[in-house]
């Protein structure tokens, strides 16, 4: 496609079914629907306050083609008055609540802004003369270019003939960056905070092998892939051999993210296959990044045993994921959730493992040689860094609520 400016975006859904009219990014015409100007919008995060502003902008005669959070910041930029896009984004920033970082495009330019807690990430970069944005430093490796730094929370990015132009619209006592990306969201070659996750994800797992050693084990395997680096950091933490007993199917997505738990079920079947040579009579520590719903391991242990493991001890480089992420992880409700309301010892049992064992929250924080008071771990701990979070809108309040009109 030619052109002087492009935005994209990969949909994982956090509001909003996955009907395509909630495919990203949203696009606004002036002269309708309430707008007063063209633009397209991609997002990643969840507002908290989707339904209330949704309300609010309906009252003013906005209307809306999806259920979508990303169409409501759209929309309340596209039908802002000001006179410029980046005062609309200067006045609409403070009426959001939650995790937000976004691009707009307008037929001259891309303003990227990002929320104040800096709960999800955003970068800046230089292919040449010219500046990009992407949601990880990985996308620039891709086509080229150069990181140059973060977008910092509450700060909007204005990208245009005149070059480079930025100013804070946002400002929040509490920075809540989200450390479930380092341990699983984002991918290992990116960097964060100045960490190359792939490093720091091995660290974890050197770290869990401290707090949680396995004495009879005699091999460790990976879950591919993203358990891989851990495991490597285990494997030299320990002193054991490590080898790939599990083999991923490349074809087929990461199961977690599929939405849906009969998709999540049928891509397990289809996605790892064990290797009876490698696993058969071995005592196996099993490491992978993190657990949610436990379907996923539970057959691993059973598909591990079937193959000849003598024995199977889990050891996972994040705790236990207990509560509700209202901030762009598709993990909205307690119900999904092997660990809430059980021991480790109940979740075992439940996995049908030998022992199972997690990294301690203090283990992460060193592994990313971070600060939990500048970071959000409220799935691990329930402890949500935003005031007002709405813990019963759930991800399809708009479908069950709201009328949805073309424009």
């Amino acid at each position: 496609l030619g052109g002087e400016l492009a935005i994209g975006h990969v949909r994982y859904s956090t509001t909003g079914s996955n009907a395509w009219e909630n495919s990203q990014p949203v696009h606004r015409s002036a002269g309708s629907g309430g707008n007063t100007r063209e633009l397209a919008l991609a997002h990643n995060g969840n507002l908290i306050n989707a339904v209330e502003l949704h309300a609010e902008l309906r009252a003013d005669g906005v209307t809306f083609t999806s259920t979508s959070d990303s169409e409501i910041i759209a929309a309340a930029i596209a039908s802002h008055s000001a006179e410029t896009v980046e005062d609309a984004v200067a006045e609409v920033v403070p009426r959001l609540r939650g995790a937000f970082s976004t691009v707009v495009m307008t037929n001259d330019r891309v303003v990227a802004f990002r929320d104040p807690a800096g709960l999800r990430p955003l970068v800046l970069g230089r292919l040449g003369e010219r500046w990009c944005v992407a949601s990880e430093s990985c996308a620039f490796d891709i086509i080229g270019a150069t990181l140059v730094r973060e977008v910092e929370p509450g700060e909007m990015v204005s990208l245009s003939a005149a070059g480079l132009e930025s100013r804070i619209v946002a400002e929040s006592d509490r920075k809540a960056f989200c450390v479930f990306e380092y341990i699983y969201f984002a991918r290992p070659d990116s960097r964060m905070n100045g960490t190359v996750l792939q490093a720091a994800r091995g660290r974890m797992g050197e770290i869990l092998a401290r707090e949680a050693p396995a004495p009879t084990a005699d091999l460790v395997i990976p879950v591919p892939d993203s358990g891989v680096p851990a495991a490597r950091g285990f494997a030299r933490a320990s002193g054991l051999p490590q080898d790939d007993g599990l083999i991923k199917n490349r074809y087929v997505g990461r199961t977690f993210i599929q939405p849906g738990q009969e998709l999540r079920k049928h891509g397990l079947r289809l996605k790892f296959n064990p290797l009876p040579e490698i696993v058969g009579g071995r005592r196996l520590v099993v490491v992978d990044d993190s657990i949610v719903r436990g379907n996923t391991t539970r057959q691993i242990v059973q598909m591990l045993r079937d193959a000849g493991a003598a024995e199977v001890h889990m050891r996972i480089s994040a705790p236990p994921i207990k509560h509700p992420c209202h901030y762009g992880v598709d993990m909205s409700t307690t119900d999904e959730m092997v660990a809430h309301g059980r021991s480790v010892e109940e979740i075992s049992e439940h996995l049908g493992c030998d022992s199972l064992a997690y990294l301690s929250l203090p283990g992460v924080y060193e592994a990313v040689r971070g600060e939990r008071g500048r970071h959000c771990d409220a799935c691990f701990t329930g402890d949500y860094p935003l005031a007002g979070t709405d813990e019963h809108a759930g991800k399809f309040a708009f479908e069950r609520s709201l009328p949805v009109l073309n424009v």
